[in-house]
């Protein structure tokens, strides 16, 4: 026998949740096989057993928190595939290994087990012959149910399938009775209707890392405009030509307003910046954040070393992110370590927001929807140019409020002359 833990995942993460198993108790596994799907903070791993054999035991369910170096599963490495299925005489193998002195209770342990499974069998088929419904519980759940001696169908399931587990049989069994209440002429008022769903590990995390931000840094945020006339005229003509020269990569607004981010970092250091303690530590790289919209939340993909990259490698980068984000496929090494991060409400239609600082960062850019608005230029003269909103939300602590002021102003010349960018790049 030997035992399947789990593995390390990342210098930042030490426990994750059971999404799903993959194999169930009597299937045989390869060594290397998925085994299970964990969620983490940042991204869902799938880890592999090391051993091949046939699985004797799930240590944890589904749902259920586990830490780094946690048992999670048995497996048996002396059974092949063509022992699959037969793990349910694993109990009684065992105790007929056992030595003589413990015969007597190796047959009333068999015994009392026999009891317990003709109990629950003739509970089902009682069940099914009074065409209720059969209730969904864990093995662990039932067992404490019958020692306590509760009625399954009485319990209110904390699981969104309905999942009876062996804590909703204890929070059951400490709850206070509730007195029957007396019969009223009046008829008592329908409830409003609701649907309570379990927040997945991924949200909590990022509600939980959302509320740490704001009470742990002096957030504020400070805006500009930019006008985008002159970098919309230059993506136009430019972006048939950049698209047949780099095998069908579009040319977007986001490796434009990277490669701004990066030369405003480069004059503002401390926007690049993070404190630990009492230190500060003053980044030498570039690798930026691109916030990326999911079903499951918001994740940050990082762009690696956008100082070197042109264009055209920014934006097969960030394309290549995305789809990884949404096909739930990012790694851990794509996530962690970003120095600085843009976000991109306006793709929702957003005109101002305030965006979180992320993690430990000490910045972020937020871009907005670009909307036609009247500006004056030239001195009195009034045009109708495409603007656009950004805000830059910084920690006060370590970026005075005339370097994040001129981090923004920078950013935004640097887009109204895009040739300056290109020059920059």
């Amino acid at each position: 026998m030997v035992e399947i833990k789990v593995p390390e995942l990342a210098e930042s993460i030490t426990e994750g949740s059971i999404a799903s198993w993959l194999k169930s108790v009597g299937d045989f596994v390869e060594a290397g096989e998925n085994l299970l799907e964990l969620e983490t903070d940042k991204v869902n791993v799938e880890v592999i057993s090391e051993h091949a054999g046939v699985i004797t035991e799930l240590k944890a369910e589904e749902g259920d928190t586990v830490e780094v170096g946690d048992v999670i599963a048995i497996v048996d490495e002396s059974k092949d595939a063509d022992d699959a299925g037969d793990t349910s005489n694993n109990s009684s193998e065992n105790e007929s290994k056992k030595t003589p002195d413990n015969d007597t209770s190796s047959k009333d342990s068999k015994e009392q087990k026999s009891e317990e499974v003709l109990k629950e069998k003739e509970s089902s088929e009682s069940n099914s012959s009074n065409g209720e419904e059969r209730i969904v519980a864990t093995p662990s759940a039932r067992k404490l149910a019958r020692e306590k001696g509760i009625d399954l169908s009485e319990i209110n399931a904390s699981d969104p399938r309905g999942l009876v587990r062996s804590q909703d049989v204890d929070n059951h069994n400490s709850k206070p009775k509730k007195e029957q209440p007396k019969e009223s002429t009046k008829p008592a008022n329908p409830e409003k209707p609701v649907v309570r769903e379990k927040m997945s590990r991924r949200r909590k995390t990022i509600a939980n890392k959302l509320l740490e931000v704001s009470q742990s840094t002096a957030m504020l945020t400070t805006f500009n405009e930019i006008d985008m006339t002159n970098v919309m005229e230059l993506r136009k003509r430019k972006k048939e030509a950049f698209q047949e020269k780099h095998d069908g990569t579009r040319l977007g607004f986001m490796s434009f307003f990277t490669k701004a981010c990066v030369a405003a970092l480069k004059q503002y250091p401390a926007v690049n910046a993070e404190i630990d303690g009492d230190d500060m530590i003053m980044k030498q790289f570039f690798d930026i954040g691109i916030a990326v919209s999911t079903e499951e939340g918001l994740v940050v993909p990082i762009v690696r070393n956008a100082e070197r990259k042109n264009f055209a490698e920014i934006e097969r980068n960030i394309n290549d992110l995305a789809l990884k984000a949404r096909d739930k496929k990012l790694g851990l090494d794509d996530m962690v370590g970003g120095s600085f991060t843009i976000t991109n409400g306006g793709v929702f239609g957003s005109l101002m927001s305030t965006p979180i600082i992320n993690g430990t960062q000490a910045a972020i850019l937020g871009m907005h929807t670009i909307q036609k608005r009247p500006i004056a230029v030239d001195g009195d003269k009034v045009e109708v140019r495409p603007m656009m909103y950004i805000a830059l939300s910084y920690d006060h602590r370590i970026i005075d409020g005339k370097e994040a002021v001129g981090f923004l102003k920078t950013v935004k010349e640097l887009i109204e002359n895009p040739e300056d960018l290109l020059l920059e790049g």
